[in-house]
């Protein structure tokens, strides 16, 4: 029996949804979030040394890493569901999103959450000056950094209905975070009407609606 160790509010979402497309059967193990700190509890570490989620457990292996979960479970019980065939132009597009996800637009997005948080963080005294240094981050660095990955998102998805072709693949699954993420604090609004399209087709999907139902409620940082 697949194990997923499940943190609210986090990438593991995208794993119980890819369970959901593949029909398979699992348990989840709930982990909360420190309500100060937002991070995941020590006995996460119990699991995967790092303490961070997604981490699945399947047998006697333990996978961490949004990525390679999604390789393993689509390549050990996908059967050829939801990945383009070998040697194609999709399959090469479908690695790449696979690895873009977390690699070029999750590290942005990130940024992006710390220099807004952080001026709130610090003492009252000083935080008139870390709010000029972080917008300054933001505004020079992060913000224009943001508009030009979206702007590069929205082109792709003017060529295909999704991320690896026009058929449904786990490279949409994998993508799902950042762009909800983007819509959430990266900026993505009615600018980007193939992105809005693409959320609007991933959220109507009944495996993502099982996923939420699976996993309760789902609110990304912000």
């Amino acid at each position: 029996m697949i194990t997923v160790h499940h943190l609210n509010n986090s990438r593991s979402q995208r794993v119980l949804w890819l369970l959901e497309e593949l029909g398979l059967e699992y348990d989840i193990k709930f982990y909360q979030r420190d309500p100060k700190t937002m991070l995941a509890p020590q006995s996460l570490r119990d699991i995967h040394p790092l303490g961070k989620s997604p981490v699945i457990t399947d047998g006697d292996l333990t996978i961490a890493e949004s990525g390679a979960i999604v390789e393993y479970l689509v390549e050990r019980y996908g059967n050829g569901q939801f990945i383009p065939a070998a040697g194609t132009p999709e399959r090469l597009r479908y690695r790449y999103w696979l690895h873009y996800a977390e690699g070029s637009a999750m590290p942005l997005l990130l940024m992006k959450l710390i220099f807004s948080r952080l001026p709130k963080s610090v003492p009252g005294l000083i935080r008139p000056v870390a709010r000029l240094i972080c917008n300054g981050v933001l505004g020079r660095m992060v913000d224009p950094q943001l508009k030009r990955h979206l702007q590069y998102l929205e082109g792709e998805l003017s060529k295909s209905t999704w991320f690896a072709g026009n058929t449904f693949s786990a490279a949409d699954i994998q993508m799902s975070f950042p762009v909800e993420g983007a819509r959430s604090r990266g900026g993505l609004d009615g600018h980007y009407p193939n992105l809005l399209k693409y959320l609007e087709a991933i959220h109507g999907r009944p495996a993502y609606q099982r996923a939420l139902e699976r996993g309760g409620p789902y609110e990304l940082l912000r």
